[in-house]
């Protein structure tokens, strides 16, 4: 994870440099990209240089975004036929530079729909030619080790639930109220916490094979947009590692360790992002073993 660490830096400074000119279609299009090339280190991923230059021409308006993404798409089926880089860092770099010029295309985008559908599309749109199974359910059951929980698993929805359980939680959220909530003394809160819940809700039921964290975190600033929240990119940028172990948090019980899930992580990441509140994310606080 140091690595990705370290290459954060060099594109979150370079990219910075757009937002500090001021250009209002620049900033537009650096943060969108920030939050493409953040969004790779939730599965350890990181971008290329070549990306980067992409991207900043992107930003500088010489190329389209669908020049970039065919830029990028031209660029390894190239790499591919050429033998002698196969077992080069070049393939570790592929699927976050593919990836993330489809995130930067989708943040760019104003259309959106709010339904499974759409959900499944974002996944179909970000991951086609990536993997196989791009914009399909997955049809078996799975696990994963995580970290923050000292190599134990999250409880997935089942395979043969999937459709039902994410047509039952999209209804439950179009009946929710938020102008409900608007009148409430402590509004904020009570919206944090529900923008939690529901996020936290739909990743659990890890539609996809692969690729739940980014497709759920597009649909989600997508979604929060129509309501007209001023989403804070950076923090999506910055702190995509601990969005997704938050969500692993909220996810978790083990009652012989007094453990129980928790959507406090995942409200103060919201927080950060929609109110500019300044809670410090550290990884490390979330993790199942952690003492002050």
């Amino acid at each position: 994870m140091a690595d990705v660490k370290e290459n954060a830096k060099v594109w979150q400074h370079e990219l910075n440099e757009y937002i500090r000119q001021g250009e209002p279609e620049a900033q537009e299009k650096s943060r969108a990209w920030q939050t493409a090339i953040g969004l790779q280190a939730v599965d350890g991923l990181q971008t290329s240089e070549y990306l980067l230059d992409t991207a900043k021409e992107h930003i500088e308006g010489r190329i389209t975004i669908n020049e970039a993404d065919q830029r990028i798409k031209s660029y390894y089926e190239q790499k591919d036929v050429r033998k002698s880089i196969e077992n080069s860092t070049l393939g570790e770099y592929r699927e976050a530079d593919i990836v993330s010029v489809r995130i930067a295309e989708l943040l760019g985008e104003k259309a959106f729909q709010f339904s499974p559908v759409e959900l499944k599309n974002i996944h179909k749109h970000l991951f086609a030619g990536v993997f196989a199974h791009a914009g399909q359910y997955r049809d078996y059951n799975i696990t994963k080790k995580e970290w923050v929980l000292s190599g134990d698993t999250v409880i997935y929805a089942s395979a043969t639930s999937l459709e039902d359980t994410l047509a039952y939680d999209f209804q439950q959220e179009k009946e929710f109220s938020y102008a409900k909530v608007a009148k409430a003394d402590d509004a904020q809160k009570q919206l944090v916490k529900h923008i939690a819940k529901f996020t936290a809700g739909i990743w659990q039921i890890h539609p996809f094979c692969e690729g739940n964290t980014r497709t759920t975190a597009v649909f989600i600033i997508k979604y929060l947009r129509t309501f007209g929240f001023k989403v804070n990119n950076d923090v999506f940028a910055q702190h995509s590692w601990y969005f997704r172990n938050a969500l692993v948090r909220a996810n978790y019980t083990n009652w012989e360790k007094n453990i129980h899930e928790t959507t406090k992580y995942l409200e103060k990441f919201f927080a950060n992002l929609l109110l500019g509140e300044q809670h410090e994310l550290k990884n490390r606080y979330l993790h199942v073993e952690y003492k002050k």
